[in-house]
């Protein structure tokens, strides 16, 4: 019986729900799922110019494994770009650093203070809020 799963560990969740090809005559070919932790991967490596080994440790998971993450998203967003291909992003099996919120009015994400008692959007003040899970059991 295979071992179970750690969480990855990240930061917070992508600012965006998914991306489409623009300009298509034809309608896309399927989608691509990027989960959250390969997103992550990819910011910390690619962004962030982190080395393999400090996002390992920032995600609380060994090198090897962050290799093949890293390498499994570069091939999703390849594979998308090359096959016209929609991304969408899915949560995947990880924990967030901290709660996290999403506005379900203008779509923006954040965090509250654990003192914070007003629980309403900081962009556009609606209360129409719920919190990002933070693991997918």
């Amino acid at each position: 019986m295979p071992r179970k799963r750690r969480l990855r560990k990240i930061v917070a969740p992508p600012g965006f729900k998914g991306y489409k090809p623009y300009g298509l005559n034809r309608k896309s070919q399927g989608v691509i799922e990027l989960l959250y932790e390969e997103y992550e991967a990819i910011k910390l490596a690619d962004y962030d110019l982190m080395n393999h080994q400090q996002a390992s440790e920032l995600m609380g998971i060994s090198r090897p494994t962050f290799a093949r993450i890293y390498e499994s998203a570069r091939r999703k967003i390849a594979g998308a770009l090359v096959e016209v291909k929609e991304i969408k992003t899915v949560f995947g099996n990880v924990i967030l650093d901290s709660t996290w919120n999403i506005c379900n009015d203008c779509q923006a994400k954040f965090t509250l203070p654990i003192s914070f008692t007003i629980y309403s959007c900081p962009m556009c003040s609606s209360q129409n809020i719920q919190s990002v899970k933070n693991s997918d059991s």
